[in-house]
């Protein structure tokens, strides 16, 4: 294979060595038997990134892709046959060839050697459904829950959740195999579970979690330290000492403003396992359009003791944490189309959503806040190499 290599034109000296993640390609696990063998497995999933990266979602968008640059690839990859494989052959590569979980280790690999990074201190975690493998007139389809590095835009590692579970039963097997040593694992009310953070403590990192519905009591035990004490004639009860961070902004159409109040775990009076500290946060926005204003109030707990995290770091957690909305689900599904990508085939749902987790801690890494911009520019960065070197 010949080499090419891709600057990004946004970070001085950063580029994307398609060389490099070919080779590495190339030592994953081959299931297809030798007889028959057309193309390496490096080079067909080099391809697909490629078509990937610029712009072509579906599978027959990534073969017509292939396709209308062949002659480049037939030389790029010295291939044999003269031929870039078929739709078929794509997706039988996802679907039955490639092993998913080391598919994504290696691609997780490549990124940290490559580029370093993955030492933020926060893992979000939360769950996705595809719908485009949802099959027409059923409920469900592949679940996929999600450890996600917010700060850095890089997937850690992802689980199907089983049609038989839901999120709270497959986060165990999300965590094994994390380093949690020293991170703060941050996650949805859902796995407010006391199993859950046990095993977060047990691993060596903290949580910060929400105590909503789904822990009535447990909801009721911490608000009541952020509510007025009774008036009872003759005796006094002050409120409990606590510190407030305040943010106010501007974006997306509206003005915001997050007040968190944070109380030291009063004498331990909270029965949870590890908590530290707990917490009120306080939202009001208005709309600068319509003028309508909203506010909301959640309550949440945490194993962070003091000196890691005070009001303001807690706050600040607690805003990164929505990165795995904005910065990964929302981009899967508009910027990457992943939801209007029809497939009742588990393996190649799954393995298209680690190339998308990938793309977009690709193009994180090399500077790229657009998603969108990124994949124009990667179209024509890799026509322009691809002609030039050669045609």
């Amino acid at each position: 294979m010949k080499d090419i290599i891709l600057e990004t034109g946004e970070i001085a000296g950063l580029v994307f060595d398609l060389g490099a993640l070919t080779q590495r390609l190339n030592r994953l696990t081959d299931r297809r038997d030798n007889r028959g063998k057309v193309y390496s497995l490096g080079s067909l999933l080099s391809m697909i990134l490629l078509a990937r990266l610029s712009g072509a979602d579906k599978p027959w968008g990534i073969y017509e892709w292939i396709r209308l640059r062949r002659e480049a690839f037939v030389q790029l990859y010295d291939l044999k046959r003269g031929n870039t494989p078929c739709v078929n052959t794509i997706g039988t590569i996802l679907e039955e060839v490639v092993l998913q979980e080391e598919l994504e280790t290696t691609l997780l690999h490549y990124l940290h050697e490559q580029y370093g990074g993955q030492s933020s201190v926060l893992i979000a975690i939360d769950g996705k459904t595809m719908r485009g493998t949802i099959p027409k007139g059923m409920t469900q389809g592949v679940h996929l829950l999600t450890a996600y590095l917010a700060e850095e835009g890089i997937v850690l590692k992802q689980v199907e959740v089983m049609s038989q579970e839901n999120e709270i039963s497959a986060a165990p097997k999300l965590l094994t195999g994390l380093y949690l040593k020293g991170k703060v694992v941050v996650a949805d009310a859902i796995q407010t579970q006391r199993s859950f953070c046990v095993e977060v403590l047990r691993q060596g990192g903290h949580y910060l979690l929400w105590a909503k519905g789904n822990q009535p009591t447990l909801l009721d035990n911490i608000r009541q330290f952020f509510e007025p004490p009774p008036y009872v004639p003759g005796w006094y009860q002050p409120e409990w000492p606590r510190t407030v961070a305040v943010t106010c902004g501007k974006g997306h159409g509206r003005l915001e403003k997050r007040t968190l109040s944070l109380i030291t775990d009063p004498g331990s009076f909270i029965e949870w396992p590890g908590v530290q500290q707990i917490f009120k946060l306080e939202r009001s926005s208005r709309e600068l359009s319509t003028g309508r204003a909203s506010r909301q109030t959640v309550y949440g707990l945490t194993s962070c003791p003091p000196a890691l995290a005070d009001a303001h770091q807690l706050l600040q957690w607690t805003q990164t944490y929505w990165a795995i909305e904005n910065g990964l689900h929302y981009r899967r599904d508009v910027t990457l189309h992943e939801d209007a990508t029809r497939s009742w085939l588990t393996g190649l749902a799954k393995s298209l959503a680690i190339l998308n987790n990938f793309l977009i801690g690709l193009t994180h890494k090399l500077g790229f806040n657009n998603l969108a911009s990124a994949r124009r520019h990667f179209d024509a960065r890799i026509a322009q190499q691809l002609f030039s070197d050669f045609y």
